[in-house]
């Protein structure tokens, strides 16, 4: 990923193997451009919890974030609720986080504003 484009306009490339999971130092780097995001399960996961007014509005940002997911084939693992829904990256074939995760999160970002 080129440091020059922001994440969101990003897109994710195929990453298999434990090279490409990212240090502890590259994952504090590029934190600050996935707000309110957590590093969880001892950071090998991104986690999130999205807020929305109702059923409809969680459910289109489902839909659209599952579009999102198909376009760039790498997909989050979700807890779909009433007015939320919680979103979970890591690249389990690096065993951990990859730029792929920090990529789609701020894509789902975009999708919720």
């Amino acid at each position: 990923m080129n440091d020059l484009v922001p994440l969101a306009q990003a897109h994710c490339t195929a990453r298999r193997g434990s090279e490409h999971r990212l240090s502890e130092a590259r994952v504090r780097e590029l934190m600050p451009e996935i707000p309110g995001w957590e590093v969880v399960e001892d950071g090998h996961a991104l986690s999130k919890t999205f807020q929305f007014k109702n059923y409809y509005e969680t459910m289109a940002f489902v839909n659209a974030l599952a579009y999102m997911a198909h376009r760039e084939d790498h997909h989050p693992d979700l807890g779909v609720h009433y007015n939320r829904c919680v979103v979970r990256y890591s690249t389990h074939d690096v065993g951990g986080l990859s730029e792929n995760d920090f990529i789609c999160a701020a894509k789902a970002e975009e999708l919720s504003s």
